[in-house]
């Protein structure tokens, strides 16, 4: 097949896509969604798949006839799930000869600065290496996000964390209608939304999940999209079960409801690095490191000739010239501690000095601001 128009997506599967509307996962299902990730893996586009249905493997594997309501037994039957999951998974995905990996996250990591760059550069690895991470709320400990089922707001924050060009959440519907169509026979199909703003009509026509199986429903769906279009991300609701769904997007074919982007990545990161909580921090930089600044590259340890301030890893930072003026901000990789040591100091020699290594760089261009 033709390489795919998007060069990073991100796949939301929830748990009536798996299970293809049963109580049961769908190997049918699932195989046939892994094959078209497969075939778009091996034209060159990474991917990245977000996926629910832990609980509902567990309570397959432990033949639950009905969910429980108590929030510690759903986080049991997720503990019981998760790894009969990521077992099929890499079962399926291994027919291709793909290699896939677990990453569990919840919220909280994506909100602390530090270990949101600490996820960043553990994705990045692995698409580096031509593996698919598999991300799952890690609902054995994430006690509110089991009852909103935040996966597919998870997908938007994880389409965000690596600057993805789609997020495609399936589900059990052909996309977003303008009420209820299982209620409103004549409700309509919405095929785009480009306005900045999502009308509020179309909030109001969200519903929630009605299978008993997933926690979200289209209304968390709604607010995924509505998250991750404003980082630079076309996002699409559609059907798992439509044919070659995941293929047909890709080529580019109009299916389900469009969410087009109202900013740029780029953008948007430099409003997060600005409006970021500003540290005391400062780092002075060198001549040759200004002007290497200003020409579009990263800052490098030996451009570094002073350290001002306490900070840690992942806190925004001023970057000035030896002249006091401030000409960059930037999301700092080494915490002021460890920045005093390395300074003046080659990339090569950062893992020997310190005993550990989080890049050649004390920030890199793509994330820095310059002023």
């Amino acid at each position: 097949m033709d390489g795919s128009r998007y060069r990073c997506m991100v796949v939301k599967l929830g748990t009536s896509t798996l299970t293809a509307g049963d109580s049961r996962l769908s190997l049918p299902r699932m195989v046939e969604l892994v094959r078209q990730m497969a075939l778009l893996h091996a034209t060159g586009c990474d991917i990245i798949l977000v996926t629910s249905g832990a609980i509902a493997a567990g309570r397959e594997r432990l033949s639950f006839r009905q969910l429980p309501k108590a929030i510690p037994s759903k986080q049991m039957l997720a503990a019981v799930g998760q790894p009969r999951l990521m077992a099929i998974y890499e079962q399926l995905f291994g027919l291709y000869g793909v290699m896939v990996a677990q990453v569990l996250l919840t919220r909280a990591d994506l909100s602390d600065r530090r270990r949101y760059l600490n996820s960043r550069n553990t994705l990045a690895a692995l698409l580096a290496e031509k593996i698919i991470p598999i991300i799952n709320e890690n609902d054995t400990v994430a006690t509110e996000e089991i009852r909103v089922g935040d996966n597919d707001n998870l997908s938007a924050l994880v389409a965000n964390l690596t600057e993805a060009d789609a997020l495609i959440l399936l589900t059990d519907q052909p996309g977003l209608f303008t009420a209820d169509p299982r209620h409103v026979p004549s409700a309509e199909l919405i095929r785009e939304v480009t306005a900045a703003e999502i009308p509020e009509a179309l909030w109001r026509a969200a519903g929630h999940s009605a299978g008993g199986l997933g926690t979200g429903g289209m209304a968390t769906k709604l607010q995924a999209a509505d998250l991750a279009r404003r980082s630079g991300t076309m996002v699409i609701i559609a059907s798992g079960s439509e044919p070659e769904i995941l293929l047909r997007l890709s080529a580019g074919e109009k299916i389900g409801t469009r969410f087009y982007p109202v900013g740029t990545a780029i953008e948007s990161r430099k409003r997060f690095i600005l409006a970021g909580r500003r540290s005391p921090g400062l780092v002075v930089v060198d001549d040759g490191a200004a002007q290497a600044l200003r020409r579009g590259g990263s800052l490098l340890p030996v451009g570094v000739v002073n350290v001002q301030g306490k900070f840690e890893r992942g806190d925004t930072v001023r970057v000035a010239a030896q002249d006091g003026h401030e000409i960059a901000r930037g999301l700092v990789n080494y915490a002021s501690a460890d920045l005093e040591r390395i300074r003046g100091e080659q990339s090569e020699a950062i893992e020997r000095i310190l005993g550990f290594f989080y890049g050649d760089e004390v920030i890199h261009r793509n994330n820095m601001v310059l002023l």
